[in-house]
């Protein structure tokens, strides 16, 4: 790669401008624009994701200070805070959220054979929301509470990659359960979820369409065994049944079978019950397939903590969903970087590295790979246990 270029700019040829430039038209982003185009309001908010701004002040200090980088970085001229948040409030945050899927499908297609650690040729998903707090007065049209407001990112990952292939961003009164409804189920594939999403009638829908759910089950589940099979205990495992819900409503919303496994997390002490409409995969492959489900709450806290959605630079409906999509493009273009360099590192090691070395002008991958080398083996002691949950 070349060397006499800043990293956030080689970073930034990942972009594919053509599909970028046909969401802009398609919205009419560029309408009435002379100067401070769609694709400078990305970059510009990419790179603030990117190197942690704080705020539309602190976006601006910081572009004036690398004023003579700015060019290389591909950013045209001054940027002031009034012009970003100008662009922020008025251009259609769906040009940023068409641009993202355009992303997402370049990204899985890069990880498609990628290995997530169970044994599974089919498609494995995880379903989640993430609930994000605003201040009333400043957002009073994310009403949550009396005295609170929140949105929530509903998100949809596929395994391979980690990679967000589904966002819905909703008001934070909206119950998780009733996402589910917006899914486009594939069949074949894996819905890998939490209690929260335990809605019979709903997940019934998934054995019509031939798609497949893991789902802890609630402590009242109301069932009727029909037969057990033996499991190997020193697993963890401590049963595997075919049952029939019982009750008058559960057992109407679901008329079928289901397969109940319960495991003993011997890290925690804690018995954990699963409910699935699987009935090939082995059992302990089952409580492997959920503990997956730790990985969208890695992207939750990478997407809060490193890509700046805890502290909105916009008060608008339209200005915080352009900020959420934009981190979410962020974070998949690292994503294709991390597949291009082929690079041991985590997605959240090579956010942390583009953050200290945004305006270095050297080959993207040295960077990387000059740290290659000290990273230390991982630690499975200091692995999140998404059975603590």
């Amino acid at each position: 790669m070349p060397t006499g270029r800043i990293v956030f700019s080689q970073l930034m040829d990942f972009v594919p401008r053509h599909q970028f430039n046909k969401c802009v038209l398609r919205y009419r982003g560029n309408y009435r624009a002379r100067q401070f185009k769609c694709y400078d309001q990305f970059l510009c908010m990419a790179f603030a994701q990117l190197t942690g701004r704080e705020s539309l002040r602190d976006i601006e200090t910081c572009l004036r200070a690398m004023q003579p980088k700015l060019y290389h970085a591909g950013i045209q001229g001054n940027v002031s805070k009034s012009t970003l948040a100008d662009a922020n409030e008025k251009r259609d945050w769906r040009i940023y959220a068409e641009f993202a899927q355009v992303l997402i499908r370049q990204a899985r297609k890069l990880y498609a054979q990628d290995d997530f650690g169970v044994q599974l040729e089919e498609t494995a998903y995880v379903f989640d929301s993430s609930t994000i707090d605003l201040c009333l007065s400043l957002f009073p049209w994310a009403r949550f509470r009396r005295r609170k407001a929140a949105i929530k990112l509903h998100t949809l990952m596929d395994l391979r990659g980690n990679i967000p292939c589904f966002i819905r961003i909703t008001e934070g009164k909206t119950h998780d359960v009733n996402v589910l409804d917006e899914l486009v189920l594939e069949p074949g594939a894996f819905y890998i979820m939490d209690r929260g999403y335990i809605d019979f009638a709903r997940l019934y829908t998934f054995t019509q369409q031939a798609a497949f759910f893991v789902i802890r089950a609630k402590r009242n589940l109301d069932y009727t065994r029909r037969s057990s099979l033996a499991v190997d205990k020193t697993t963890g495992l401590r049963s595997d049944q075919t049952i029939v819900l019982h009750g008058p409503k559960t057992s109407t919303d679901y008329p079928d079978t289901l397969r109940r496994i319960s495991y003993l997390d011997a890290a925690t002490d804690k018995r954990l019950v699963f409910l699935t409409n699987h009935f090939v995969l082995p059992a302990f492959t089952i409580t492997q397939l959920y503990q997956c489900r730790w990985q969208v709450e890695l992207f939750f806290k990478w997407i809060k903590q490193h890509l700046r959605i805890k502290k909105f630079w916009g008060e608008s409906p339209n200005a915080v969903k352009t900020q959420i999509w934009i981190a979410v493009c962020t974070f998949v273009l690292v994503a294709i970087l991390k597949y291009r360099l082929k690079s041991l590192h985590s997605l959240n090691e090579i956010l942390q590295i583009t953050d200290v070395s945004a305006f270095n002008k050297a080959p993207v991958n040295q960077p990387v790979m000059k740290i290659e080398s000290k990273k230390p083996k991982p630690d499975s002691h200091n692995q999140l246990n998404i059975f603590d949950l």
